[in-house]
């Protein structure tokens, strides 16, 4: 808090002392004996010098004053001092060559002051007379101080009590929803569990007829000119996707072991990736330029799919007119965008780039485009059930990384996938 710093730098701070008189020498005198004490001593050499001195410094805690000054004595000055508020705690001490007056001390009494020295001045008697009252003044200030912080943390203290009761009425509604919450999520969960076993069931029927009835084909040889190498290309494919429909099924269920990483040059995923889309590219005006991508330990399978979702995204959203340039690139960064990815500290991380000049589409929608069935284009316009790029996002989280999309109508689109270079499971 606030007021406890000042507590701290009061205590800190060497003690300050006011010193007026008119004469030089007297003022010389008693800075020579205060010195080797520690104070900070601030001379005035007159009444009106103290006054400008106090309107602008009032942390003093003790003002000495000469008595007999021209112009404005010290009952005058401290009559003065004593009217601001902020200086009525300073103590007066009044140095005087008259001490048999009763009266006259009296009055300097009914100014203010604390005490008297008599001129001349007893250098021991000064020092003690100083150093008693200004303990006695510092210590009320610090108790004042500390007045004022416990003040602060009641006060705190009663707005956390409010705070804190109106906090377990919230905690208990939205536990309250949570129990429902999860209830219902246990519910979805054992839906879409269902749901990917039907799917995936079902997906891999035909494609067990296709290999059979390749198969057959090559055995009985009926192939004729070049067909034989397109059989094997359907069934290198039939293949790749039955793999596919096993690792997307052992995805949706399980979280990644340590065992499904594989040391992988990410340039074989891109040009195997690039082989299944090889009748889509080659009879198209589309130029494709693959950087070096680095060597990781990823899920081979998942990250081939994602860069094949990711070309893919990229030819059936290309512009009408004009040819297509897709360029994937990578660069190793020392800190991911953002900060750390899903809580996880690596040394180091890459980012991989895969931008286009297609269509694009408005910033806005930069994460819409990840979420499950959700088109930006009719699908009278554009095929596909706006599944693809959900799956890129996940699998991207599966290797603890992150998949970010920019772009701008007309202007191409741009996907950036951050991937740690050592991988924690």
């Amino acid at each position: 808090m606030e007021v406890e710093k000042q507590r701290r730098a009061y205590i800190q701070q060497a003690p300050k002392i006011l010193v007026v008189d008119d004469r030089e020498d007297n003022l010389f005198s008693v800075e020579t004996i205060l010195q080797k004490d520690g104070y900070d001593i601030i001379k005035a050499p007159s009444g009106r010098a103290a006054l400008r001195i106090l309107l602008q410094q009032q942390d003093f805690s003790l003002i000495l004053m000469d008595v007999y000054m021209p112009d404005m004595n010290g009952f005058e000055t401290a009559s003065l001092i004593y009217k601001r508020d902020s200086l009525k705690e300073i103590p007066i001490i009044f140095i005087t060559a008259h001490n048999s007056d009763e009266k006259y001390i009296f009055e300097g009494y009914r100014m203010g002051a604390v005490d008297y020295i008599f001129k001349p001045i007893n250098p021991d008697l000064l020092r003690s007379k100083v150093s008693v009252f200004v303990q006695l003044h510092r210590q009320k200030q610090v108790l004042l101080l500390q007045e004022k912080v416990l003040r602060q943390m009641n006060e705190s203290l009663k707005r956390e009590v409010e705070e804190r009761k109106i906090s377990e009425q919230k905690v208990r509604y939205l536990n309250d929803q949570l129990l429902q919450n999860n209830q219902e999520l246990v519910e979805a969960n054992k839906e879409l569990d269902r749901f990917a076993y039907l799917a995936s069931h079902d997906l891999q029927e035909p494609l067990r007829k296709i290999r059979l009835l390749s198969d057959n084909i090559l055995t009985k040889q009926e192939v004729r000119g070049g067909s034989e190498n397109t059989l094997k290309k359907i069934i290198g494919s039939a293949e790749r996707m039955q793999q596919l429909i096993d690792d997307l099924l052992k995805f949706s269920r399980y979280s990644a072991g340590a065992s499904d990483f594989v040391l992988t040059d990410l340039n074989l995923l891109v040009q195997e990736a690039l082989q299944e889309l090889e009748q889509s590219i080659q009879f198209s005006d589309i130029h494709i330029n693959v950087g070096r991508l680095p060597v990781l330990y990823v899920i081979p399978t998942l990250m081939r799919q994602l860069f094949y979702n990711l070309l893919s995204n990229a030819i059936k959203f290309r512009k009408k007119e004009g040819p297509l340039h897709i360029n994937i690139t990578s660069r190793q960064l020392t800190t991911p965008p953002g900060g750390q990815l899903n809580g996880n500290a690596h040394e180091r991380f890459y980012s991989i780039t895969v931008s286009d000049n297609g269509i694009g589409f408005h910033p806005s929608y930069a994460d819409d485009i990840f979420v499950l069935f959700k088109r930006l284009h009719s699908y009278h316009e554009y095929n596909g059930s706006g599944v693809g790029l959900a799956i890129c996002k996940k699998i991207s989280e599966q290797h603890h990384g992150s998949l970010k999309a920019y772009g701008h109508p007309d202007e191409g689109a741009e996907f950036t996938l951050t991937l740690p270079g050592e991988q924690v499971v």
